[in-house]
């Protein structure tokens, strides 16, 4: 029995130490070799904005090596961490919790996020892809000279060789890639990551909208109340409207009422 309550006192402190609060968020960076002072700016985009611009969220400084920032959020979305003198930017997925990032200042690119359920998957998500990419990634790497010459000498039969071996590596890492998107938003019916998946699909005229609508039906209700889950809704409501004979759909010119 003093076990028992021991386990449970030690549950307790566990629940208890959460820096968070419903809608809130805390991002704790860590950013070795960066000078103390630089800036360190959130942002996300312009919701109002025609080309597709960022706003600033909020500005800290680095300071030991490391920087905070705190916030609300009521549902997931990409944002960016921009430091100050450093070109790339580092996307995450702001949401509820505590998240990580520890900047690798000498490849922006390679920093490391952590910490909640959809940036974890959002790095697992990309690593997987780049093992489905990586015959194409491979191709240019091992042909970018080969390449790069046959344009200076105009090597037209070297440069169209090459054209169609990549378009072929190119069709099939496509195939490839698009049946990773599907089985993961299958399999993950919680990602913030399906839903952006799924509603990218819709884009494309060809999609096929029953196995999507199938894909959305089976996604959690939060993940459903997004703004891309929101979306899907409102895309696969206009395209079965304008089915003749799916549910809810306008009659046929000419139809009989």
């Amino acid at each position: 029995m003093k076990k028992l309550f021991l386990l449970l006192s030690a549950s307790a402190v566990l629940f208890s130490c959460s820096k968070v609060g419903k809608d809130e968020y805390i991002i704790t960076g860590i950013a070795k070799g960066i000078e103390n002072g630089k800036t360190v700016i959130l942002q996300t985009q312009d919701p109002n904005g025609m080309g597709g611009g960022l706003i600033n969220i909020d500005t800290v400084k680095v300071e030991n090596g490391k920087f905070e920032i705190k916030g609300k959020v009521t549902e997931p979305s990409f944002y960016v961490l921009q430091l100050e003198s450093v070109n790339d930017k580092i996307p995450f997925i702001l949401e509820e919790g505590e998240i990580n990032i520890e900047v690798n200042k000498d490849s922006i690119q390679k920093s490391k996020i952590s910490g909640t359920y959809n940036n974890d998957e959002y790095v697992k998500f990309n690593e997987e892809m780049k093992v489905v990419q990586k015959k194409l990634v491979d191709f240019q790497s091992a042909n970018m000279l080969k390449m790069n010459q046959a344009q200076q000498t105009k090597d037209t039969a070297t440069i169209n060789s090459l054209m169609s071996e990549y378009q072929k590596i190119q069709e099939e890492v496509g195939t490839n890639s698009k049946a990773k998107y599907i089985a993961y938003s299958e399999s993950h019916p919680k990602s913030f990551i399906s839903a952006l998946i799924i509603q990218s699909m819709l884009q494309d005229p060809s999609a096929d909208v029953k196995q999507a609508e199938k894909i959305y039906n089976g996604f959690d209700e939060e993940l459903k109340n997004t703004k891309p889950g929101k979306a899907i809704k409102e895309r696969l409501t206009a395209v079965n409207s304008s089915v003749p004979g799916a549910p809810g759909a306008a009659p046929a010119p000419g139809a009989a009422n």
